[in-house]
């Protein structure tokens, strides 16, 4: 094994880093929130907690109108030009400092999701 005080200062620095990272990502990973539709729909404040989980593992995606629905409830605004769009508040994230609020944007053509993102307010 590699003694920590015959590393040199570069390679220190290095290692420093690396654990950095590797803490952070695991964090972020184990504060970030599954999607839950109970606490979607009972508590609003905290779908922020849950928004990348449903982006990124693309839950939505081909699925219908009614499928949304059932899942996260009725939106809080909709509308329709050519595409059919839902727009779901997160709440408030915290932050150091003020940042725009965003929401849920559900997109679909032809009655099917086919767009899942963030928007801002």
């Amino acid at each position: 094994m590699v003694q920590l005080k015959k590393l040199k200062r570069n390679d220190k620095i290095g290692l420093f880093f690396f654990v950095a990272f590797v803490l952070s990502t695991s964090l972020i990973y184990l504060f970030e929130e599954r999607f839950d539709k109970n606490v979607w729909s009972t508590q609003p404040s905290k779908r922020h907690q849950m928004v990348d989980h449903i982006i990124e593992s693309q839950m939505l995606l081909d699925k219908t109108k009614d499928e949304v629905l059932f899942l996260l409830g009725e939106p809080n605004s909709s509308f329709s030009e050519e595409k059919y769009i839902f727009l779901y508040r997160l709440g408030q994230a915290p932050s150091f400092f003020e940042s725009n609020r965003e929401q849920l944007l559900v997109a679909f053509k032809n009655n099917r999701v086919y767009k899942v993102s963030l928007a801002t307010e």
